[in-house]
């Protein structure tokens, strides 16, 4: 989950680090469908039904292809340029660490996972700032 503030913030980033073309991505928490459920309604009935037609079971952000131009930050990954080198350009880089080659960045293969008990605590904490449906 991300927060508006959150979103905010990378937005303003961006905006400060960014020479042109850079992609930015927050790294943030996966979690299951079935936790978010259990989180906004623990006391519902639930029934699997399996998966549809056309439904993922995950969401990738950074895909291997991305990876020869991705570079790793505390709160982000940023994409370069794969155009005129630019994917090589220490004024876009910067402290960025490069990624490894074949590196995907999605919500199967992300090592922080929020939990139920977590998303309960954090929709509690964000609920002034979550609009109602």
């Amino acid at each position: 989950m991300i927060t508006l503030e959150q979103g905010v913030e990378l937005v303003w980033h961006s905006f400060d680090d960014m020479v042109g073309g850079e992609i930015y991505v927050k790294k943030i928490p996966s979690m299951r469908v079935t936790d978010i459920a259990k989180a906004v309604a623990p006391n519902a009935a639930h029934h699997i039904i399996g998966i549809r037609p056309g439904e993922k079971l995950h969401e990738q952000m950074i895909s291997l292809e991305d990876s020869f131009y991705t570079y790793e930050y505390p709160e982000h990954y940023k994409i370069l340029p794969a155009i005129h080198q630019w994917g090589e350009d220490e004024n876009r880089i910067k402290n960025g660490i490069k990624v490894p080659d074949g590196f995907t960045y999605s919500s199967d293969n992300n090592k922080d996972w929020m939990s139920a008990q977590n998303l309960q605590a954090w929709i509690e904490k964000n609920k002034t700032n979550i609009s109602p449906i």
